[in-house]
């Protein structure tokens, strides 16, 4: 099939007609039906949104989309990494880059539907912020803490590790602490939106907890093999090879960061109310704005907040496991921050939102973690320019809650976690491995984003119990 087939067909020229071409040429090489490849092309043109998603179709799928919002001449640059992703996520990818305060966007591997920006969506956006492209959770984070022992004293403490992660921990959407704990966060300025001030109190309550939903923490073994000692050295920590425990934690903002997102989501969204309904969540406040400088104080402050959160958490569990900390990795997913990026050949500072992405700069250390029965990783940034220096935040969910409850069983799951050496103390059915992607396929996806510096294993695992409602 040449150009003139395909312009007559209705593909325009410029590269949707390249990508036509190309889609024409590796057609039947690539799985598809010869007697059917311009049917195939008619029904792309007819609903390109229906093939994002589609590994042989998607390429030229995304030349030819348009969303309803298209502001632009041409939609903002993005790359994607990983195949046969959910055709709403690259969809929804698609959108964001049609916004006219876009500049780039990349989509992860773990990619998945979520509100406005997919879950493991990356969007740099000129001088304004997407409240909900940071997302609910503000500053939902990682933790990891290696000690100084070895991961063969987990079978012989198995019982006392687990108390303590049942006595120094605290889930659920209302979770916390009779006697408050205290951090310097605390101490802060509050005042930075009417928000934040008026959920303080909140704030203080559940410091230290970890809420609903995805998050954990959680003993296991992390492993250094020869070949990773010299690249951990490099970056900071010297440790011989071997399994050491380990704790990983996965929390963000709780309560007060939920509310700074449903508050300045609203603003926006007002204040944008010529978006079409499917991209309202895509509403975005200028830095000239009051409200957009009141998130961006509000939204760091609860980054700060957060991290507080892991910090006592952590503390508190290496004191009671009497160990010393001999490595310590932590970063943020759920954030937005002002970078320098060579967009199109053009150096210019950018608000990189990461929704479900973690930051992958150069040299930057982060955690990467699976299931409650699969390895995390840590891992070091290669500063990939085309993912805005990003990777994924985990493996991705495959299923929504409402299919899981359908579809897994606590004696099955019981068996696979019993054959991985995994002691479940809590967790609802919606958080089994069955509902995350194959985290080792996802990390192969990205083998260009990041280099792994170590595995970590999980062995006890604490979650929010079944029953209560999700925050992520």
């Amino acid at each position: 099939m040449n150009s003139q087939s395909l312009t007559r067909l209705g593909i325009p020229e410029g590269a949707a007609l390249d990508f036509g071409l190309a889609f024409a040429a590796n057609h039947a090489s690539s799985g598809g039906d010869p007697s059917r490849l311009e049917e195939d092309i008619c029904a792309i043109i007819a609903d390109p949104a229906a093939f994002l998603g589609d590994p042989l179709r998607e390429a030229l799928a995304r030349a030819l989309y348009v969303p309803a919002n298209k502001q632009r001449d041409a939609l903002a640059p993005w790359q994607q990494w990983g195949s046969g992703l959910e055709a709403g996520a690259v969809q929804q990818l698609a959108n964001a880059c049609a916004l006219p305060v876009a500049v780039a966007g990349a989509l992860m591997p773990d990619a998945h539907q979520g509100y406005g920006l997919p879950i493991g969506g990356v969007l740099a956006t000129d001088q304004c912020v997407i409240p909900y492209a940071v997302g609910v959770d503000i500053a939902c984070r990682m933790r990891l803490s290696v000690y100084d022992r070895k991961a063969n004293i987990i079978p012989g403490q198995k019982g006392r590790l687990a108390n303590i992660l049942e006595r120094e921990t605290n889930f659920g959407m209302g979770g916390a602490f009779k006697d408050k704990r205290n951090h310097e966060v605390m101490d802060e300025d509050w005042n930075v939106s009417p928000i934040t001030r008026r959920f303080k109190d909140k704030a203080w309550a559940q410091l230290g907890t970890s809420g609903s939903g995805n998050h954990f923490v959680e003993f296991g073994a992390f492993e250094v093999t020869v070949d990773q000692v010299e690249a951990l050295k490099q970056s900071g920590f010297d440790m011989p090879p071997g399994e050491y425990l380990a704790l990983l934690s996965h929390s963000g903002s709780r309560g007060a960061g939920a509310q700074v997102c449903q508050h300045y989501s609203h603003i926006a969204t007002e204040r944008r109310y010529d978006l079409p309904k499917d991209m309202k969540h895509l509403s975005w406040l200028t830095f000239e704005e009051e409200a957009g400088q009141e998130y961006w104080a509000a939204m760091n402050l609860m980054g700060r907040y957060a991290a507080a959160n892991h910090e006592l958490i952590h503390k508190t569990i290496a004191k009671k496991v009497g160990a010393h900390v001999i490595l310590d990795i932590e970063n943020h997913h759920n954030f937005a921050w002002k970078e320098i990026h060579v967009i199109q050949g053009q150096e210019r500072e950018v608000v990189v939102h990461r929704k479900g992405a973690t930051p992958a700069a150069m040299g930057e250390l982060g955690v990467i973690p699976g299931s409650m029965a699969t390895p995390g990783f840590v891992v070091r940034g290669r500063g990939q320019a085309g993912s805005l220096n990003s990777a994924s935040h985990g493996a991705g969910r495959v299923m929504s809650r409402a299919e899981a409850k359908q579809s897994f069983t606590w004696g099955g799951v019981r068996k696979q976690l019993a054959a991985a050496g995994v002691e479940l103390l809590s967790a609802g059915i919606d958080e089994v491995p069955g509902v995350y992607k194959d985290i080792h396929n996802v990390m192969a996806a990205q083998q260009d984003l990041v280099e792994v510096l170590g595995q970590f294993q999980p062995r006890i695992v604490k979650m929010c119990p079944a029953g209560d409602k999700a925050e992520d």
